[in-house]
This record gives structure tokens, sequence and C-alpha cells, in this order.
């Protein structure tokens, strides 16, 4: 399988559904990852331009440690829109690069505006690059109608799941690349005293007591026409 996972900012990915995208590629799976933004509004300190680059690196660290291939969406951090065409169009090229059996994306109602325009974007992205009439300057070939799931909310507010993936086994990996976001977790080791890595391992191993694993991640299935399927594509 080809499986594509489309988070707002570098570490979205990681905190939400890591843990199964290791275990994808694991069972050997073409796993892709994309951010939409660089990031590069993420620190009170470092600025943009440097921020930017910086997160980069943290993100293709994080995703060479399961072998995953790293994406990028060409936004900049809280200017990310729904109704923005020129991101629209970057998704549908992503989408069509990636060529995916399942993609994964940011639930509709989440806590921030980056993520919220993020799914309604991967939404409509998904199927415009179905359209072999639709055309990008990359003019790629277009891909298949794809099934979307929606990852895990920050700390799973409203958001209650309808599959689990079992990520026991992945836990630590996911941890690890997580840790790869040095410039997010040492920020708030340091100057707000959160140790968001530790919540993260919480997180998931709350979602394992729903489902009766050590360590666990929650997705909705996207219900739409076209967009269901008899399959179990997760692991």
């Amino acid at each position: 399988m080809r499986i594509l996972a489309i988070g707002a900012h570098p570490d979205d990915i990681e905190i939400a559904c890591s843990g199964t995208l290791a275990k994808c590629a694991a069972r050997g799976d073409k796993v892709f990852v994309c951010h939409v933004s660089n990031g590069d509004l993420g620190h009170v300190i470092i600025p943009p331009e440097e921020l930017g680059e910086m997160r980069k690196g943290e993100a293709k660290a994080a995703g060479a440690l399961a072998g995953i291939e790293v994406l990028w969406g060409g936004c900049h951090d809280v200017k990310i829109y729904a109704d923005d065409k020129d991101a629209r169009d970057k998704l549908v090229d992503v989408i069509r690069y990636a060529q995916p059996d399942l993609i994964i994306t940011h639930n509709p109602d989440d806590y921030m505006p980056d993520h919220t325009a993020v799914s309604k974007l991967v939404y409509d992205a998904s199927f415009a690059a179905s359209v072999p009439g639709y055309k990008t300057e990359k003019d790629l070939p277009a891909a298949a109608l794809t099934p979307i799931y929606y990852m895990d909310t920050l700390a799973g507010v409203n958001f209650q799941p309808e599959l689990y993936v079992d990520v026991t086994d992945f836990i630590d990996k996911k941890i690890e690349m997580l840790e790869c976001h040095k410039s997010q977790l040492e920020w708030m080791r340091e100057h707000d005293h959160i140790d968001f890595a530790d919540m993260v391992r919480t997180c998931s191993r709350y979602r394992g007591y729903q489902c009766g694993a050590d360590y666990a991640e929650g997705f909705i299935v996207c219900k739409a026409y076209l967009k269901g399927t008899t399959e179990r594509l997760l692991p």
C-alpha cells in the first residue's frame, strides 16, 4: 500500500499518527508525509527564516527514522487558507506524486486555523487530484479518489476514534521521531516547563486503554460518497 499523511506543521504528524506510519512502513508500505507549512513561526526567539530551515531538517530526520519520504506544501505558519487555490494545487501535486491508497490528515474540527484549513484543503485537493482534466503546473497523472482518515486532535479534545491502531511496538519509535523536533520540544521544556513528549506518550496510552492495547492511535473515517471502502487499510 501507499500511505500519505498530510499535516499543517512539522511535528503534527509525529504527535498524532507517527506510530501508525512507522507500523505501515514496517509492514512494507510506501509512506509519505507532507508538511504543508515549514513551521517558521513556531518559536519566540529564533527568526522565521532561520527556523523554517531548521524545522525542515528536523522533519527530514524524523522521517528517516521510519523510512518515510518527506514532502512540503510550500506554505507558512498561520498563512494557510482553505480557499487558497495555489495551496490546493500544491496538494494536488503532492497527492498525484504519492498516488496514495489512503490519506491521513487533520480532523475538520481541530483547535487552530492551520489544522482546519489543511483538513479542508486535503478534502478538496483529493477530489481535484482524481480529475484527469484538472491541470496544475506539474501536470502529473491523476490519482485515484482516495479514502481519507482523520487523525487525533491535540490531547484528544472533542475526538472519539472509530478505528484504533495498536502502536505498542512502535511507541518508542514514535517518541524518537517526535524528539527530532528539537526546536519545539527543547523550547517547551526549558521555557514552558512542559514535557511535550511525555504528554504525547500519555495520550497514546489513554487511547490504548480504550481499545485494549498498551498504546494506540485513533482515527475517524471521512464519510463522503465514493470515499468508503470495505477494506481494513490501517495496520
